[in-house]
This record gives C-alpha cells, structure tokens and sequence, in this order.
C-alpha cells in the first residue's frame, strides 16, 4: 500500500472513530440526570426497607422513591424519586461520609449543579438548649477531632478540659487564640445563613410528635429547662467527630468549640458524627463547579443528650439505650427535612435559578 493510500485509510478510520466517540458523548449527555435535591442520611439498620428504621428507611418507605441506582463506591445503593430527588445514605462517621459524598459528587450520570443538600439525621443534643425529638437547622459545622487531647487524668487543674486546638500550648479562648495553630480548612465550615433561615422559617411551626418514652426520659433532666420540652424545631449549630464523646466536661468543650471556631454567632446544641466529612468532600466538589455551596442544609435531630442528668453517672448516661430506640428523632428528621425538600420541588420553576429566599 502506498503512503498516500495508507494515510487516506487511516484518515477515514480515524473519522470514524471520532463519530462514534461524539455518538457516545452525545448519549450520555442525554442520560446525565438532573437532580433537584440530594437527602443525604448517615445509618440504616439492616435492609434499607422492610426492617426496623434507620435514616434511610423512612424516606424510602414514605416518598416515591421508584429507581434504584448501583452505587459500588459507596456504602449503599442510592434511591431516585420521578420528580428529581436523590437519596443516599453515607455510612456512620467522617470516613464514610467523606468517601461517599465525593464519590457521588463525580459520578457521571448526576448533574449536580444546581441541586439543593438536605443533610439530614440523628444527634445528640445539649440539654442546656433542645429536647428528645427536638429538630435544629445548623448555620455552623465545626470537627472536633482535629484536636491536642490529654489524657483525663493527667488534664492541668488550671484547664477546664483535656482538649486544645492544634499548635497550641493551651486552651483557647478567643478565636485570635487559634490563629497560629495548624493551617486546616476541614475544621470549620459556615453555611449560607439566609437559607438556613429559611428553612427554618418553612418548618418551625410544625408540631413534632411526642412520646411517653421520651417523656419520661426528659423528666430526669430536671435542671434544664429545655431538655424538659415537648420537641420543637429551631436553629442551632452542630459539633461533627467521629469518637461518641460524652458528659458535662466535654459537652462545655463543645460550647465553646463552635463559639473559637465559628465566632459569637455559633450556638452548639447537636453532636452528629459525619458533618465534617460531608462539608469538606461538598465545598471540594465546589472549586470544580459540581456542587453549589450556598444550596446546602444541615438538619439535625436530638435522639439522645449529650451529658447526664445531674444525679446519674456520665458511664450510666453514655450507655443508656435511646428512648423508643431514637425514632423521634428519625421521624422528626423526616417530617422537617421533607417539608423542605417537596417545597423546593414544588417551586422548582422559581428556585431552579434562584435561591428561595431571593425569589421569594
């Protein structure tokens, strides 16, 4: 064959191949799926259906969930509703969650971009501030495992805890104190305000139910006043790690954590176990322009305290079993977090392009 013929040959082949990888292209351009909102749920006992509830269950046993997706990277598959909603559950602490967000995060058949983040699940909660059943909508999300920790019983009596920021000699007290520590951006992460007010503003008259159970759980709380209530919605900020820390001292660490961390505005009143993780894969997939930070929510809901009442033990409290086995908080993470989401897709036309408190 001849230079010419060869390279003639060659050319068409070549053409070929291009047409056939734009087809391709094409094709799968055509099956990105748009998503309105990603729910994304932390645990599930057992099968994602059928047995006793988790995070997941409800949502699946409750909504329209009609598609199952193969999701290999994570820890279970994820569940696609007809009007563009997208479950996942991660899998309990920072390392499940920061895989699996980012997993879903670059998996090609989602489009991303404008989608809304409704994390939702189960937490402690401070007693200072919530109840059993209590739903808090987060404006701030600070780890608390990137830390200097003392063992408790060599813990200097000037200190007030065992626990310091990385690079310090001490503990901090004012923001400026933690400045000079170890440059992490996976410590503290702030949500969009306006949005968190929103969603609050679109849930907090709704009335969550009670139960004997938590009741009589509560009235050992005796000290605090809010612990006693019926369970409410309301804005308070989450503390993310995954060791299942507890007690009165440690439950003060957390206070003032969110306080050095996300400035005087920071309330904490939820420990949650995952946050951390899920924000830090959530504003990386947002320097590549997948995910939209200012669409993202954090909802959490108290299934148990975080400290003892004032006459039991922390080793009692820490292993006490969840009254009614947590479920209202599972259900009160249902109920607020999906009134949310089905306004979202209600609204779609309008808050696809803008944010809802805008549009509205």
């Amino acid at each position: 064959m001849s230079f010419l013929k060869q390279a003639r040959s060659t050319f068409f082949v070549l053409l070929s191949l291009n047409a056939f990888s734009t087809r391709a292209a094409d094709s799968v351009a055509t099956d990105i799926i748009p998503v309105k909102t990603v729910v994304v749920t932390m645990y599930e006992e057992g099968e994602a259906m059928g047995d006793g509830a988790g995070e997941l269950q409800l949502w699946l046993e409750r909504g329209n969930f009609s598609t199952k997706l193969d999701f290999p990277l994570g820890e279970y598959d994820l569940y696609l509703s007809e009007d563009g909603v997208l479950v996942i559950c991660v899998g309990g602490g920072i390392p499940n969650a920061t895989a699996s967000i980012m997993a879903l995060g670059l998996d090609p058949r989602f489009d991303l971009s404008k989608s809304y983040w409704l994390i939702a699940g189960i937490a402690g909660g401070d007693p200072e501030d919530v109840s059993l059943g209590t739903a808090a909508w987060a404006k701030h999300i600070v780890d608390g495992d990137l830390i200097y920790q003392v063992d408790a019983r060599e813990i200097p009596t000037s200190w007030p805890y065992g626990i310091i920021p990385l690079g310090a000699t001490e503990p901090a007290e004012e923001p400026e104190d933690i400045s000079t520590g170890w440059t992490l951006d996976t410590v503290s992460f702030d949500l969009n305000s306006a949005l968190a007010d929103w969603a609050y503003a679109q849930t907090k008259d709704i009335k969550l139910a009670d139960s004997d159970a938590i009741k009589a759980f509560r009235s050992l709380y005796k000290t605090y006043p809010n612990a006693q209530k019926p369970p409410f919605v309301t804005q308070g900020d989450t503390l993310s790690a995954s060791k299942y820390w507890h007690g009165k001292y440690l439950n003060q660490w957390a206070n003032d954590w969110l306080k050095l961390y996300g400035g005087d505005s920071a309330n904490f009143m939820t420990s949650n176990m995952e946050d951390s993780g899920t924000l830090t894969s959530l504003m990386r997939l947002a320097r590549i322009n997948k995910v939209d930070p200012n669409r993202v929510m954090v909802l959490r809901t108290v299934s148990n305290y975080t400290m003892a009442p004032a006459d039991k033990a922390t080793s009692w409290s820490i292993t006490a079993p969840y009254p009614d086995g947590g479920f209202p908080a599972k259900d009160a993470a249902y109920i607020v977090g999906n009134k949310v989401v089905q306004t979202i897709v209600n609204n779609w036309g309008k808050y696809e392009n803008t944010l809802p408190y805008d549009a509205n």
